[in-house]
């Protein structure tokens, strides 16, 4: 008898029947075809010799049946023929990202199973259940259905041996995770549930999951406290369960997971103490609790876990006096953030030994001091935020943070209460802050005016200065910086008019420009959401609304409010297709609002309490909602979620020129 071999093409060739080779781009057609030819589940090498990423067994009798079909990234459309499940001899079957819709062919685990060995349809549009019951005899070791529109419950006989990777996430499963103290589940290495409906607590069953290495399920509705079973997983590396609504303590019985490496807790209701032993975690790498109910202090152990590259604790009730903890043995750590929590003492002055650090955060706490010379140490670092503490020195903390040649992100809001706005021109030297992307430097009470080093930043796109005491006028060097999308003046003593050259910002009124600022990215999210804004709320401003506004083409929101501005509207504004809010309330203005475009879809409230504006255009859209209130609050005092690692934000996305000059009568 002859010996079985396998067939594996590799090579697109021309097709029988067809005039000419097909393309991959070609290739959906022949996969209708296929399915509907696999009610034959036998075929002719020819056919067989001639499709890219399929397998043939060949037999005896030089018949060939497929045992592998792997199209992922085709460009497939369309349904799942029930003609698949014609291929009994079926072991490997990848459609992933691609198009396909509708539901499972019916028969797909009982017909398949007891060949298939890999099943993998994630990142497609399929949407159905999964039956309750299926072939006995399974042999499916990998199944990922993850990235789809499946709903309902996960049937128990899915994850029995021999499943050893079963992800289904971002999908729409619902109910209970189906892993019970009586199932087997002993072969599970990998399990992803995130991105679910799922509810109830998680279950205790999980814990007789002996080979478990990772187990995933964040973002879902799970509730209760761990279960102590969990605690047994030994070969449990990663423990993904943020954004659920779990509660109660992290037990220290969660030390006996000592081959963890990540551990992910983040927006949960959890409270009590970080584990003291926590630094028995030696292989861990990522720590992220934030967003919970902690309270305590940093356990002294922490300083063990020397692998520890991303810390998150912010947006906790921790405590304690952080210039006692030493940070020095955490060489490996490259994010920190201890954000919004209740730590008191000096700037850290063991942070600056650990050399691979590329965002610090430190913001809203109760720390004072100086800035030391020794951070220049951090030459990797590129995100920097001390904002809402009580340092001091402003000047002397430029002079010396100008020596962190990568810095992109500077966030010193709320701190140097008082002081005078530093104007010393040596700030910014020829190499001194030449990376800096963002400045944000709100509710300092700052006095004195614009210091004209500001224009030397030739990389800034935000320049953030709301809530602070600065006089004079708004200097007209700020338009010719060719990288600046947002500025935020509000709340301030300027007075004068508005400077023509503020109308020719390239970044909006160049569509060019606009677009090639947004192929470039911040190190870290800055911004909670999107703004093209121009604001200029609460101020002495008295001059005319420019006619040059509306080379601002790119501009998506426009505040005037609450200053002293005379005469009418520009009819030109009308012309700004992208700007969806709009307001003028609040000043001396007369005349017809402009009709037509976007300013049919403002509301009353744009105008409100203009000296004498009639006729208002149809509203039909809600006005500013405090816009500007939640723009400072996102900015300047508790900036943006810094996640588990240095994320990007498309700079296209966040297009935004705010400037606002604060009116006496301002409250402070």
């Amino acid at each position: 008898m002859k010996e079985d071999k396998e067939t594996t093409m590799e090579e697109e060739e021309e097709l029988p029947g067809t005039p000419s080779q097909r393309s991959r781009t070609q290739f959906l057609l022949f996969l209708g075809q296929l399915f509907l030819l696999v009610q034959m589940p036998c075929f002719g090498a020819s056919a067989c010799n001639r499709v890219d990423r399929i397998s043939c067994h060949q037999e005896d009798n030089d018949r060939h049946r497929v045992v592998r079909l792997w199209l992922p990234g085709r460009g497939l459309t369309g349904f799942i023929s029930p003609s698949i499940t014609n291929l009994t001899h079926l072991t490997h079957l990848n459609l992933s990202h691609n198009s396909l819709s509708g539901p499972l062919p019916k028969d797909l685990f009982s017909s398949l199973s007891s060949t298939l060995q890999v099943l993998d349809l994630s990142f497609n549009r399929l949407i159905s259940h999964l039956p309750l019951s299926s072939n006995e005899t399974s042999q499916l070791e990998i199944i990922n259905l993850s990235s789809n529109l499946f709903h309902g419950t996960i049937p128990s006989w899915i994850l029995v041996p021999p499943v050893t990777i079963f992800n289904v996430s971002n999908n729409s499963f619902s109910r209970s995770i189906p892993i019970n103290n009586g199932g087997n589940h002993t072969s599970l290495t990998f399990l992803d549930l995130s991105f679910n409906e799922f509810t109830d607590p998680v279950p205790a069953g999980l814990g007789l999951c002996s080979k478990l290495q990772v187990f995933r399920a964040g973002f879902n509705g799970l509730f209760g406290s761990l279960p102590e079973e969990i605690f047994h997983l030994a070969n449990l590396q990663q423990l993904y369960l943020p954004v659920n609504s779990l509660s109660g303590p992290i037990r220290d019985g969660i030390m006996n997971l000592t081959n963890l490496k990540i551990l992910e807790l983040f927006s949960n209701q959890f409270s009590g103490p970080i584990p003291r032993h926590i630094g028995k975690f030696f292989k861990l790498e990522k720590l992220l609790v934030h967003i919970n109910n902690l309270t305590g202090p940093l356990p002294a152990s922490l300083t063990n876990c020397t692998n520890l590259s991303t810390l998150n604790l912010r947006v906790n009730n921790l405590t304690g006096h952080l210039s006692a903890f030493n940070f020095s043995t955490l060489q490996s750590l490259t994010t920190l953030d201890l954000g919004n929590n209740n730590f008191t003492g000096e700037l850290l002055q063991g942070l600056y030994s650990c050399m691979s650090l590329r965002a610090i955060r430190l913001a809203q706490n109760q720390l004072r001091g100086q800035i030391s010379p020794e951070i220049v140490a951090l030459k990797s670092l590129v995100y920097l935020s001390i904002s809402s503490n009580n340092l001091t020195n402003a000047t002397g903390a430029f002079r010396i943070l100008r020596g962190c040649k990568n810095l992109t992100t500077l966030v010193l809001a709320k701190n140097f209460q008082w002081e005078p706005m530093p104007n010393d021109e040596s700030i910014v030297d020829l190499d001194g802050f030449q990376n800096l992307q963002v400045l944000a430097l709100g509710g300092c009470l700052f006095t004195g005016q614009l210091p004209t080093w500001l224009a030397n930043l030739k990389n800034l796109q935000a320049l953030d200065l709301p809530f602070n005491l600065i006089t004079g006028s708004i200097p007209g060097w700020l338009g010719s910086m060719r990288n600046l999308f947002f500025i935020d003046l509000s709340n301030n003593l300027l007075t004068g008019g508005f400077p023509n050259e503020l109308c020719r910002i390239p970044i909006l009124s160049s569509k060019e420009a606009g677009d090639q600022a947004g192929q470039s990215y911040l190190e870290l999210p800055v911004f909670m959401q999107p703004n093209n804004a121009t604001i200029q709320h609460h101020n002495n401003f008295s001059g005319s609304i420019p006619d040059q506004i509306s080379n601002l083409t790119n501009l998506e929101s426009l505040d005037l409010s609450y200053n002293h501005l005379p005469g009418g509207i520009p009819a030109s504004l009308k012309g700004l297709n992208f700007m969806s809010s709009f307001s003028v309330a609040y000043n001396d203005l007369e005349g017809l609002a402009p009709s037509g475009g976007q300013f049919n879809t403002f509301t009353s409230s744009s105008y409100e309490a203009t000296q004498e504006y009639v006729a208002l255009p149809p509203c039909t859209q809600p006005a500013l909602n405090h816009y500007h209130q939640q723009l400072v609050q996102d900015l300047t005092l508790t900036e943006s979620f810094l996640q588990d690692s240095l994320l990007p934000l498309v700079t296209a996305l966040a297009l935004t020129l705010v400037l606002a000059l604060v009116i006496n009568k301002t409250s402070l």
